[in-house]
C-alpha cells in the first residue's frame, strides 16, 4: 500500500488555497492548509510534509522570514515559493535562504502539479526492496554521498542540504569532469523543459558550495564553473 503524500500549501488568500487545494486533492495528495507565517511554522515543525507551497507576501510574518525559521529549526522539506511577478529580488533571497523551486503568480494550476511532482520525484523516500542489496555510495577523497540514506559528508563531517542541493549534488558527482550547461541541469535535476528561470541553477550551485565549504574547501571546490557554459564535478589530482 502506498503511503499518502502530504503537502502544506500556505497563502493568506482564501481563494489561492481553495484553488490549489482542489487541484492536488485530485492528484491524491493529502493537502493542510495555513493562513499565515506563524501557523505554517507551527504545522511544519509538527508535522512530516513531503513538500510545502509557500506564499512569499504575507503580512506579519512572510514567506521568507517562514523559510529561513525552517532551515534553522532543520527541517529540510522541500519549499516551492509562490511569488508575484515583480518579486526577482525575493525569489533569488529565496533560493540563498533554502527554496527548491519557485512558481509565479498568476500561475497555471496544471503547472503547479508539475513542479509538485518533480519535485516529490526527487524527495519523496519509498521503501527498498532490495534492502540486502549493496549500498548506493559515491565515494571521493574529500566527499562521499551515501544514496540510499540521502547523507553528504565531506571529510567526515555531515553536510546538511535541502533535497533540490542534494540532487544537484548527486548529479553532479555521478559523472566527473563532465561537463553540464544550465539548461541540462533544469531538465535533468528540475525536470523543466519549457519553464525555469536559469539562475535557479546558479543560486543552488553557489548555496551549495557555502555549504560544502564550511567542512571543507576542498570539496566546495570540487563543484567547477566552466565560463559560458555551465558546471562540473571536477575530481582533483593527488
Amino acid at each position: 500500500m502506498e503511503e499518502t503524500v502530504r503537502l502544506l500549501v500556505v497563502d493568506d488568500e482564501d481563494r489561492i488555497r481553495r484553488l490549489l487545494n482542489m487541484y492536488l486533492s485530485r492528484e491524491g495528495f493529502e493537502i493542510d492548509e495555513a493562513v499565515d507565517g506563524a501557523e505554517a511554522i507551527e504545522k511544519a515543525l509538527a508535522n512530516h510534509y513531503d513538500c510545502i507551497l509557500l506564499d512569499l507576501m504575507m503580512p506579519e510574518k512572510d514567506g521568507l522570514e517562514v523559510l529561513q525559521e525552517l532551515r534553522d529549526e532543520k527541517k529540510m522539506t522541500p519549499v516551492i515559493l509562490l511569488t508575484a511577478k515583480g518579486e526577482e529580488s525575493d525569489r533569488v533571497a529565496g533560493f540563498e535562504t533554502g527554496a527548491d523551486d519557485y512558481i509565479v503568480k498568476p500561475f497555471s494550476p496544471r503547472e503547479v502539479v508539475l513542479r509538485v511532482k518533480a519535485i516529490l520525484r526527487r524527495s519523496v523516500t519509498f521503501p527498498d526492496s532490495t534492502a540486502n542489496s549493496s549500498k548506493d555510495l559515491v565515494v571521493f577523497p574529500q566527499l562521499t554521498i551515501d544514496h540510499d540514506a540521502h547523507r553528504v559528508t565531506a571529510e567526515g563531517k555531515e553536510v546538511n542540504l535541502t533535497p533540490k542541493e542534494y540532487e544537484l549534488l548527486y548529479f553532479l558527482a555521478k559523472s566527473p569532469d563532465k561537463v553540464f550547461d544550465r539548461e541540462q541541469l533544469l531538465k535533468e535535476v528540475w525536470h523543466y523543459e519549457f519553464f525555469g528561470d536559469l539562475r535557479t541553477v546558479d543560486t543552488h550551485v553557489k548555496r551549495l558550495r557555502e555549504k560544502l565549504s564550511r567542512v571543507s574547501e576542498s570539496a566546495a571546490k570540487m563543484i567547477v564553473t566552466v565560463w559560458g557554459v555551465g558546471y562540473k564535478f571536477e575530481v582533483p589530482n593527488e
